[in-house]
């Protein structure tokens, strides 16, 4: 920090670092009273200000909001990454795989997202989902999407003086984002616009040619240990974490009155849960195997278990089975949260593990959060562990693995676990039983972690700070 007053001291004649000399040089050379060196004029324009009204963004994605395409953490970062851009009143054209029968482009209501469904006639014929017909959808993205972006997104924005921001997410993405910056470069226009690829898994990077990529736009990625990764794959990424939209901490009267529910018919059940793709890396029979642990031991558990629609998912059923746990599936056609939770609870009765077969829905999730024991997202290799902040927020108690979860500090906001070993688990809860404070001052401290980890505070304090440095010369 610069002083406001004159300093005496001489300034030493060995070299030093520009930075200290700047320093020494501010201190002795301050203007009275206005706490400003003339070494720095904010008058000069070196950091370019990225505001609404110079900045547009566009970004790409496989997964997006609709529930076709919101395949797993992907959609979810994405639509609520968009939607907080738009809410601070930047154009935001959001291009993803999109449900055929949606609008091949609507613009968000009272807002600037603009979302773009593309390759709707392939996803006509592969009904099954995002991922579905993945080749052909890979094919026709990269194939139409660069001169698309270049010709209506790109050419009238700079034709009305605004910048544009083009993040892509994922391998899906990678080679689309470098076809896209050839285009640009053909048209004259590359340093007009900012380029950033973003990772938050390692999924697919074999067919990633990071050489091209690194060399047409900066590389990004969620966390400290997928920056690790990177660095086997030749890329020293910048961070730029995850957030959870706020109102996952807004008071609700809808989550206060399910989580009421659920106490009541709980009150007597150790209840632990789970919500993860039913993948190895998830570590599922990890906390199969916990829960039926614990059964053993005699306390009356229920494990309350949300996977996808993937193939892991048999085994980890079936493992439930081996292990004597009695297994119920839980499926309603109902949107209603109440109802949702009725049938939950209705479901658990005489049951050990609730296999959940609908979509989990954002209060019946904060409920759940705030009222299991603990929540089981025991990770082995975790990028980022998005719903472990999800579980903060909703004042719940949640388990890590020890990879990408930098929020997580042991024992303080959240229990990290070290080991594959499910008696790690069972004794760890066992231990927290007897310690009710403890889990309470836990709780409390997760909600504030979770607080700073909201889409505001990314986009404002990380995400627009480092595309200014970025955009420097565009």
């Amino acid at each position: 920090m610069l002083a406001s007053t004159v300093l005496a001291e001489p300034i030493p004649a060995s070299p030093a670092s520009f930075s200290a000399r700047h320093a020494m040089a501010s201190r002795s050379l301050v203007q009275e009273g206005s706490g400003h060196s003339p070494l720095f004029n904010p008058a000069v324009d070196f950091l370019p200000e990225l505001n609404p009204d110079n900045t547009e963004f566009v970004i790409l994605s496989f997964e997006g909001p609709d529930p076709y395409c919101r395949a797993g953490g992907l959609g979810v970062r994405m639509t609520e990454l968009t939607r907080t851009l738009a809410a601070r009143g930047f154009d935001t054209h959001y291009y993803f795989i999109g449900d055929p029968e949606a609008p091949a482009m609507e613009r968000v209501a009272d807002s600037s997202l603009y979302l773009h469904r593309w390759s709707q006639w392939l996803s006509k014929k592969h009904p099954m989902g995002v991922y579905d017909g993945e080749e052909a959808k890979l094919h026709d993205f990269r194939g139409s999407i660069p001169q698309h972006i270049v010709e209506q997104r790109v050419k009238p924005a700079i034709a009305r003086g605004r910048r544009v921001v083009i993040l892509s997410e994922e391998w899906h993405t990678a080679d689309t984002a470098c076809d896209i910056s050839d285009a640009l470069w053909q048209a004259g226009l590359r340093d007009k616009v900012v380029m950033v690829w973003n990772a938050n898994n390692t999924l697919g990077f074999e067919r990633v040619d990071f050489g091209r990529l690194r060399f047409t736009q900066t590389i990004s990625c969620v966390s400290r240990w997928m920056k690790h990764e990177m660095w086997n794959w030749g890329c020293n990424p910048i961070v730029i974490p995850n957030g959870i939209p706020a109102r996952w901490l807004q008071p609700s009267p809808l989550v206060d009155e399910l989580a009421e529910m659920a106490q009541m018919r709980l009150k007597d059940r150790l209840t632990v849960g789970k919500v993860a793709r039913f993948d190895p890396d998830k570590r599922w029979l990890m906390a199969v195997d916990a829960a039926a642990g614990l059964k053993r031991k005699r306390l009356p558990v229920l494990f309350v278990a949300k996977g996808g629609l993937e193939a892991h998912g048999h085994d980890v059923i079936q493992r439930a089975i081996a292990q004597d746990l009695v297994v119920r599936d839980v499926v309603t056609d109902s949107k209603d949260p109440h109802v949702l939770m009725r049938t939950l609870l209705d479901a658990a009765e005489g049951a050990d593990m609730l296999n959940i077969r609908f979509y989990l829905s954002e209060p019946v999730s904060r409920a759940l959060f705030r009222v299991a024991d603990a929540m089981l997202q025991n990770s082995g290799r975790e990028p980022f562990g998005l719903v472990g902040l999800e579980v903060m927020a909703s004042q719940g108690l949640v388990f890590t693995g020890a990879t990408g979860e930098e929020y997580a500090r042991p024992y303080d906001n959240a229990i990290m676990l070290d080991t594959e070993d499910p008696r790690e688990i069972e004794a760890t809860i066992v231990d927290l039983l007897s310690r009710p404070a403890d889990v309470e001052r836990m709780r409390a401290n997760g909600r504030q972690t979770a607080a700073q980890y909201t889409w505001e505070q990314v986009v404002d304090s990380l995400l627009l700070r480092r595309l200014q440095y970025l955009a420097v010369g565009t």
